[in-house]
């Protein structure tokens, strides 16, 4: 087993219960971390025999891209595709947080975890 990590993926996006949040958008960053058997691939130097961290790139700002209320709604959905699109991940951990979210207070960022495993 091992862990493959994508790190403070920085992604602008349009979430929030709030009308203005959904019309102005806010900062995010999300983090993900998948487990699998890559050690097959470190022996083998195959792509496909380990998570495409690109891979993970892309569904995130996919996802990310598609308002929601709630960012638990947001982390949810990541977990699903992961898993439906990285056969080999067995267990998945997203975090999703709102930088400076608009809570009348000083906040620098609220977060969601998120995980799942097969």
């Amino acid at each position: 087993m091992g862990k493959v990590r994508v790190s403070n993926i920085k992604v602008y996006a349009n979430h929030g219960c709030l009308k203005e949040e959904t019309i102005i958008g806010s900062d995010y960053q999300v983090n993900v971390e998948v487990d699998a058997d890559i050690k097959k691939a470190s022996q083998t130097d195959e792509l496909s025999e380990t998570v495409d961290y690109v891979h993970i790139n892309y569904i995130v700002k996919e996802e990310m891209s598609i308002p929601s209320k709630l960012l638990e709604h947001v982390a949810q959905r990541i977990l699903n595709r992961i898993f439906s699109e990285i056969p080999i991940a067995k267990k998945v951990k997203v975090a999703v947080s709102k930088i400076n979210p608009p809570i009348g207070g000083d906040v620098q960022e609220v977060t969601i975890i998120l995980k799942s495993k097969r």
